[in-house]
């Protein structure tokens, strides 16, 4: 019999999943597919802009309000909002669904680093183990779950834009202009970045919004209440507005949160690197957008084996060492991202890069939202809300300057950020291994039926009629 925590991370885990594979696949079409005036990279812009805002303050307010599960449940419409806003995409439906799923993004992240953050705690204290080992284990496990989520919602992309009969050869002088060999800001003006038919963008927004609403079906119904006593007090014996407010700012008093930031912000400049520059200046434009959902399954595919691999063996290696290899799979990645040359006739070269950037995203996420669940024990809430805002406003900066700078000073300040992060994490790593944050006593988190249960467990024989 599994636990119940370990029920609850894969009702968390599953929820992602078909969550993302709708967000998921439509985040790695906008720069191709909503190509005009930059609509498509405006409106990613615009929605971790918003999320940016949200995390100043919307975390602590609804997670401590809610609880986590409906916290979840409530931002995952936010998501599906987005989804319908891709119906009829125009200004005046992007950017206001935009906005609505910025405001969600951060009190989701932070409710689900919180909620996998206690089950861990809880499931240490009942087997005798530490904390961060479980709560590693937990977050491999969420990651492994979820990243597939990017197989999944670039297959359906795929297979239902590999039906349009509009595909056409792609022209020589077309290649010269791929990759970093030109500045890359007019790859649409290409026949073959054109929009599919109209039928199927709807076809798969339609599917995307339907599995966006079997996620919230799938929390609301079958994730356990798990922190409902701690928000019940907390209604009840309500801190001061501005107390709970500024919970997210109050904690960047901390010196390792603030050294943290360069990492934080690393995970959203190489995300949207990915999403954003390599979808359209390599795979769109040498091989067609028909091709970007089979080379982000790679990522995807490779992104998930690996967070689970990864989350199991950080107890081993040490999260310093599985930084550093990342660090040194990016920086030869992007190495080999500037004087590379796309053709179509190097087709497995494609799917390598999304395979290798993967396997270094798993550990970006794994293991940077384990360290923040393991440093601020205290501030889980604030703690994941600064990582979101942050993570965000790396996302931001990205997407912001991708429509007027060149591709190979993106890549530079990818690389800048890089080498900086692997100059500030090991201080951060070095206070911790010195001076270990002591977890806090989750024992208070056991729900009313795990009550119930432990009592009955404790009856010794009970007479058959």
């Amino acid at each position: 019999m599994i636990s119940r925590n370990f029920k609850n991370v894969l009702v968390v885990s599953v929820g992602f999943l078909s969550l993302f594979t709708a967000y998921g696949g439509l985040q790695s079409l906008q720069s191709s597919l909503n190509a005009e005036q930059g609509m498509g990279v405006a409106s990613l812009s615009v929605i971790y802009a918003s999320i940016i805002i949200s995390s100043m303050f919307l975390p602590p307010i609804m997670i401590k309000n809610l609880g986590c599960k409906w916290t979840i449940v409530a931002c995952m419409a936010c998501y599906v909002s987005y989804s319908i806003g891709n119906f009829y995409p125009g200004w005046y439906t992007l950017i206001p669904t935009s906005v609505i799923l910025g405001l969600g993004g951060s009190p989701l992240w932070s409710a689900k680093c919180t909620y996998l953050t206690i089950a861990g705690n809880v499931q240490a204290a009942r087997e005798g183990k530490k904390g961060p080992d479980i709560i590693n284990q937990y977050f491999g496990i969420f990651f492994f779950i979820f990243q597939s989520s990017a197989v999944w919602g670039n297959l359906m992309s795929s297979l239902i834009f590999g039906q349009d009969t509009n595909i056409a050869d792609i022209p020589d002088e077309q290649l010269q202009t791929c990759g970093a060999a030109d500045c890359g800001l007019n790859v649409t003006s290409n026949s073959t970045t054109t929009r599919p038919e109209q039928t199927l963008v709807w076809t798969l927004v339609g599917s995307y919004i339907g599995v966006g609403v079997l996620a919230m079906l799938i929390v609301a119904v079958f994730l356990d209440n798990i922190d409902q006593e701690q928000t019940s007090q907390f209604r009840e014996n309500r801190d001061p507005f501005c107390h709970t407010f500024l919970a997210t700012f109050r904690l960047l008093k901390d010196w390792r949160l603030v050294t943290l930031i360069p990492l934080t912000m690393y995970s959203g400049f190489e995300q949207s690197f990915l999403a954003g520059e390599y979808t359209k200046n390599y795979v769109t434009c040498a091989l067609g957008i028909h091709f970007i959902g089979f080379v982000m399954m790679c990522f995807g595919a490779s992104n998930s084996i690996c967070s689970f691999i990864f989350g199991r063996l950080a107890r081993y290696t040490g999260r310093a060492a599985l930084f550093f290899f990342a660090a040194l799979t990016n920086f030869a990645c992007i190495i080999a991202l500037l004087l590379w040359r796309p053709h179509p006739d190097q087709l497995p070269v494609f799917f390598v890069f999304p395979a290798l950037w993967g396997m270094a995203d798993a550990i970006w996420q794994t293991q940077t939202n384990a360290l923040y669940g393991i440093l601020f024990p205290r501030d889980k809430e604030a703690a994941f809300a600064n990582y979101r805002m942050w993570e965000s406003l790396g996302f931001v900066i990205a997407f912001a300057y991708s429509t007027f700078l060149c591709l190979e000073y993106k890549l530079y300040i990818v690389l800048a950020v890089l080498l900086l992060s692997m100059v500030t994490y090991p201080i951060v790593e070095y206070h911790e291994h010195k001076h270990p944050t002591p977890p806090i006593e989750e024992g208070a988190y056991v729900n009313h039926k795990e009550t119930i249960q432990a009592l009955e467990d404790k009856i010794i024989s009970q007479t058959q009629l």
